[in-house]
């Protein structure tokens, strides 16, 4: 759980410590190109990045490269690098949030996660550049970089407080939609919505921040926007599971991410109708 006290391309930096001054490489871009007026790639369907991704992506891949020339990348906004066979593959998403970050909101997040062949949990570093805050996992523990001093992740249900990402599309419609979940009694009576629209708030659950975090989706597992979230709830203690409570996976469709067991109870029973 130590800060890393190399630089990003010191050969003795572990692969937490990699993923961690990767994420604050990309963070570094986001925050110095906030507030400005950028130009934007549309990519189809009403989604779009904007120059802080592309340019925070370049800064991230700069860091993999230097520290870890051998493994393979995957970028949202360029792409596969290296070895597309490599058992070693870091996934990449240099600003998660780019629809609230082009209208000046700060609900953003960066994503950095090193999975192996089989998707298995790997170092993860998610950082938030407007707090400052690094989550970081090594695959086994997990904690929260703040001003050079590390905390553990401690996750609670205590605040009630749900975020359910609304953003299409809808693979498990009509059986499963998101907004459904908001107005159901057996949610309002125990919990309170929220909607951040970033995969920030999953390293929410794992700090405490909130109780649980739910979306529709599919191969979430291996997906650059949710890997790194994912590894840290996991490494935190968090339930992690799909919509239909099986394994997150290749298979499996959209994700419950809950502090304890007790929460994640009574999301599946709200979304499997029993409540």
């Amino acid at each position: 759980m130590a800060t890393p006290s190399a630089s990003p391309d010191h050969p003795t930096l572990d692969d937490a410590g990699v993923a961690t001054a990767a994420a604050q490489a990309g963070a570094h871009v986001v925050r110095s190109l906030y507030g400005r007026s950028l130009a934007r790639v549309d990519k189809g369907g009403g989604d779009f990045a904007t120059a802080a991704d592309v340019e925070a992506e370049h800064a991230i891949l700069g860091v993999l490269r230097s520290a870890r020339p051998d493994d393979a990348v995957l970028g949202e906004e360029s792409g596969q690098h290296g070895t597309a066979g490599s058992a070693r593959r870091w996934l990449v998403d240099p600003l998660c949030g780019t629809l609230n970050y082009a209208v000046g909101s700060m609900l953003v997040a960066v994503n950095v996660a090193l999975c192996d062949g089989a998707l298995r949990d790997g170092a993860a570093a998610v950082a938030d550049p407007f707090s400052g805050e690094v989550f970081v996992t090594d695959g086994e523990a997990a904690w929260v970089l703040r001003d050079g001093v590390t905390e553990p992740l401690v996750p609670t249900s205590a605040t009630r407080l749900v975020d359910v990402n609304l953003d299409p599309p809808f693979p498990s419609a009509p059986g499963f939609r998101a907004v459904d979940l908001l107005a159901h009694p057996g949610f309002v009576e125990r919990f309170r919505p929220r909607v951040v629209s970033t995969t920030l708030a999953l390293t929410w659950v794992a700090a405490g921040k909130r109780a649980a975090y739910v979306t529709d989706g599919a191969d979430l597992a291996g997906s650059v926007h949710f890997a790194a979230g994912i590894a840290l709830c996991r490494a935190a203690g968090c339930v992690v599971t799909g919509i239909d409570g099986d394994p997150v996976g290749p298979a499996s469709r959209g994700l419950v991410v809950a502090a304890d067991a007790g929460t994640h109870r009574l999301l599946m029973s709200v979304i499997g109708g029993e409540a």
